[in-house]
């Protein structure tokens, strides 16, 4: 049992979670997740790891309802616990030090990318941070990735704050000020991700980006989570979860990641109506 010392909405179906776990804490790397389960019959859920306090033995977990398991999760507060928290899973990102770095992040993906926005200043990097949402209140976690950047740039699809437009847009502009841009990560929505690696491919910088396929066990046994990058089939539970997008087929890994649509919209609906999902 894992208790949770703070549980906070930040922004419509999103909530931010701190979690007692020091062995996570004290082994997690930027890049890596956890899986939660909620009561003894849960869904297993992957989450990304927002944040990791080895001397206090917290994680933090960003992550946004999306269906029956999140809502049940969503609905726990501070002094409740979750069940299992497993982790810290999968590979760490590749941080180095490379020079000036982009990190892109888009919705609740910002929570994954924050650690790696860290971890890349901390290494010595320039980091160029931009960070998109449909409006100004989905774009979360601005003044700690803001802390850990030289530049941060705010895209927003309305305009309600920062650029209008996407964050592919605020991609071109700030290669078009001439400066090398060694790398670049990007995590966010399945679209967000897959546009941004055709620009970064159309603008000559390698790009990494997190992928969260359908995952069950994490540890590579359930081939669940199996995605071809390269030609080649990689399991995002321990070959990933990041991958160079480039080399992701995008296509492919959407229509996985809708096979299960209609079984997750009938879970929902029982949920939201009080009907026992186990009938």
């Amino acid at each position: 049992m894992y208790k949770i010392l703070y549980a906070r909405d930040i922004a419509p179906k999103e909530f931010d979670f701190l979690i007692e776990a020091p062995e996570i804490a004290s082994h997690a790397k930027p890049g890596q997740f956890v899986i939660t389960r909620h009561g003894e019959r849960g869904e297993r859920i992957p989450l990304t790891v927002a944040d990791f306090d080895p001397i206090r033995g917290t994680i933090r977990l960003i992550f946004q309802v999306v269906g029956r398991a999140t809502a049940e999760m969503a609905s726990l507060r501070e002094g409740d616990f979750i069940t299992d928290v497993a982790g810290p899973l999968g590979t760490p990102s590749d941080i180095e030090r490379l020079g000036t770095v982009m990190a892109v992040g888009g919705g609740v993906g910002i929570a994954a990318l924050f650690p790696i926005i860290r971890g890349l200043k901390e290494t010595g990097n320039k980091v160029i941070t931009i960070l998109g949402g449909r409006t100004s209140e989905l774009v979360i976690m601005k003044d700690e990735c803001g802390r850990y950047s030289d530049e941060l740039i705010i895209t927003t699809d309305d305009g309600s704050e920062g650029q209008k437009g996407l964050v592919t847009d605020a991609m071109k502009f700030a290669a078009s000020r001439g400066e090398r841009i060694d790398r670049c990560w990007a995590i966010g929505p399945t679209v967000m991700m897959k546009f941004c690696s055709f620009t970064a491919s159309e603008l000559g910088i390698p790009i990494w980006v997190s992928m969260n396929p359908i995952m069950i066990d994490g540890t590579g046994m359930c081939g669940g989570c199996r995605l071809s990058v390269g030609g080649k089939i990689k399991f995002g539970c321990v070959d990933g979860p990041e991958f160079d997008g480039a080399k992701v087929n995008w296509d492919e890994f959407m229509n996985r990641m809708g096979q299960y649509r209609d079984e997750e919209k009938i879970s929902m609906e029982r949920y939201e109506t009080g009907v026992a999902l186990w009938r």
